[in-house]
Formats: structure tokens, C-alpha cells, sequence
């Protein structure tokens, strides 16, 4: 399985390179379980909100001049006007180059971190994914596309500080448009991409047509409270 996007994602910085390059990486869309998410969605009605033209914003910064962190692996991503909050994987590539998904039968309700971006907070693109739907019906993007410009967006790091990301832009793409370097090429600030399908679903195919893309850029850091 692997994510609708895959062949636009980054791929791995090459040795001696210091920044992320794009690949044309080839991949196949996500298939959301089949004929089993079919039936869920004809049963249940259940669809997934989409950004409309007043969510558009921008893809650019909140601020004129943008903080940053060090690097620290993320362990946790919140977006309280959605009500998310979930853990984060870190996945790759899989072996035929493709960008790793979490797997749809056990973990639809958590996202995972790309783990060949930059890590949330760092200067360059930060990449989230999530499931918008499973076999059983809603997944841990699902309200996704109805975040709008001025959201935050809390990502947990390894180091006990949180990225408060502040949401500027969110917008769907149908996958023959997706503009590729503008959500994962590189940024001069700290920037944050999450995504996940959207659009209309192909009964034939099994395939959503198009991706939600949240644009996000960081605006404070706080150190976690443990509790």
C-alpha cells in the first residue's frame, strides 16, 4: 500500500546533498480498503468536509520573520479544531520506492511523520500524512479539509518542546494538478504540510481523485508539560 501522492513526495537526500531534492517517484493511488470502505460509504453517508474558496489562503508563512527549532523527531501531532490527537509514526519509502502509509487495518487513527522531511519546527518542509477513511469508516484525517486559516496545528517533539504551528492555507488538488514543488519542495522557513485523499471517490477504481493538502507555518515553541 501506498500513499496517493508517493510519486510527488521527496525522496531521501542523497549523500553530500544538504537539502531535500524531488523525485519523480513512481507510485500507485491509496485504495481505502476496497470494496469494504464502498460499503461503508454507501451505508453510512458519511463524507469527508472539503475546503472551500475561503479556506484557500496562502501557502506562505504567517509572519514576516518566522522562529525555528533544532532537529528532534515528532512523537505527537494535536489540532484541537478538528479534534485530533494522535501519536506519529515515522515511515520511509517502501522497497519500490513508493512513500510508506500507516497500515490501514491497524493503525487508520494515527498519522505518521515522513520521516525523509525535515522534522516539525526545523527550516524546510515538514511533511504529515493520514488515512481519511478505513474499512469501518472515518480515519484520523477525515475532518481534515474543514481546518481554516488562523487553526493551530501542535506537534509534540522528542526533546519535550511542542511546534505550535499556525494553519494558512487548505486546498484540494485533484492529482493531475497537484503542484508538486509547491507542497513538497523546500521552504526558507518552517513550514508544515499535512495531507491526505479527498475529492470524489472512484466506486470503480477504489481510488479518491484528489488530495487535501493543509499548509502551516510555525509561529512559537513552548516546552511540554509532562504529566
Amino acid at each position: 500500500m501506498s500513499w496517493p501522492d508517493s510519486q510527488f513526495a521527496p525522496a531521501p537526500p542523497l549523500p553530500g546533498r544538504a537539502r531535500i531534492r524531488l523525485a519523480g517517484l513512481t507510485g500507485t493511488a491509496l485504495l481505502l480498503g476496497g470494496a469494504a470502505a464502498i460499503a461503508v460509504a454507501v451505508l453510512a453517508q458519511q463524507h469527508a468536509p472539503s475546503p472551500g474558496a475561503a479556506a484557500a489562503g496562502t501557502v506562505g508563512p504567517a509572519a514576516p520573520r518566522e522562529p525555528s527549532l533544532r532537529r528532534s523527531s515528532p512523537v505527537s501531532v494535536t489540532i484541537p479544531a478538528i479534534g485530533v490527537r494522535s501519536p506519529l509514526l515515522r515511515l520511509g519509502l517502501n522497497p519500490d520506492g513508493t512513500m510508506a502509509v500507516p497500515d490501514l487495518a491497524t493503525s487508520a487513527d494515527e498519522a505518521a511523520w515522513y520521516e525523509y522531511s525535515v522534522t516539525p519546527g526545523q527550516i524546510g518542509t515538514a511533511v504529515i500524512e493520514g488515512h481519511v477513511d478505513s474499512e469501518v469508516g472515518p480515519a484520523v484525517f477525515f475532518r481534515l479539509g474543514a481546518l481554516h486559516p488562523g487553526d493551530h496545528i501542535d506537534v509534540a517533539l522528542a526533546d519535550g518542546m511542542t511546534a505550535v504551528f499556525r494553519v494558512t492555507g487548505v486546498r484540494e488538488y485533484t492529482k493531475i494538478d497537484f503542484p508538486t514543488e509547491m507542497i513538497y519542495g523546500p521552504t526558507h522557513y518552517s513550514s508544515l504540510r499535512l495531507v491526505t485523499c479527498g475529492g470524489t471517490f472512484d466506486y470503480a477504481t477504489g481510488h479518491y481523485l484528489s488530495s487535501v493538502v493543509v499548509f502551516a507555518s510555525l509561529v512559537s515553541s513552548e516546552r511540554s508539560v509532562m504529566g
